[in-house]
C-alpha cells in the first residue's frame, strides 16, 4: 500500500517526503482509525518524531488524494482500501467489535447528487458512514438472544 500511495503521490505532482511516508506506513499497518497524537505516539514508539501540524498537513493530503479517510464517527483517520474506484467511499463500522468496511456505489453518488439539487443545493463531497454490528457480530449477538428465550 504504502508503494502504490507514493506512486500516487508522484503522479499527482506531489514528492514523498519523509514525513508523508513516515504516516503512509503507520497507516498501512493498523487496522483501525487513528488520529494525529495516535500517529505521533507510535512513530515516537519507533523513535521518530513528527510534531502535530506536520501529521496534520500530510492528513489533509492523503485525504484530498483519497489515499486516507476521516472517519465521522471517531474522528481518527484510515488508509484508503479502494485505490482509484469511483464514486464516493463510505463506511461500515461495526458498534462491538469496530471493524470497518469499505465501500464506493458511483449511483449512490449520482442519486444523493440529484436529491441535494432539487432541494437547491450543489454537493461538492459526500460523507457517509454506516453503524451497526457485522454480520459475525451480528450472527453471535442473535445466537445469544436465542438462547436466552430457549429459541432454536
Amino acid at each position: 500500500m504504502v508503494q502504490d500511495s507514493i506512486r500516487t503521490l508522484r503522479a499527482r505532482g506531489h514528492r514523498a517526503t519523509r514525513p508523508r511516508r513516515l504516516v503512509l506506513e503507520v497507516l498501512d499497518e493498523v487496522d483501525r482509525p487513528v488520529s494525529p497524537y495516535d500517529i505521533q505516539g507510535i512513530l515516537l514508539g519507533r523513535g521518530k518524531y513528527l510534531n502535530h501540524v506536520t501529521i496534520y498537513r500530510v492528513l489533509d493530503l492523503l485525504c484530498s488524494l483519497n489515499l486516507a479517510h476521516k472517519m465521522l464517527s471517531s474522528g481518527g483517520f484510515i488508509k484508503c482500501s479502494l485505490d482509484a474506484v469511483q464514486g464516493c467511499h463510505r463506511f461500515l463500522v461495526c458498534q462491538h467489535c469496530g471493524a470497518i468496511r469499505e465501500f464506493a456505489d458511483e449511483e449512490l453518488c449520482h442519486e444523493e447528487n440529484e436529491f441535494a439539487r432539487n432541494l437547491g443545493f450543489h454537493t461538492e463531497h459526500h460523507l457517509s458512514e454506516f453503524c451497526g454490528l457485522c454480520s459475525r457480530c451480528y450472527n453471535s449477538w442473535l445466537r445469544g438472544a436465542e438462547s436466552e428465550t430457549g429459541d432454536k
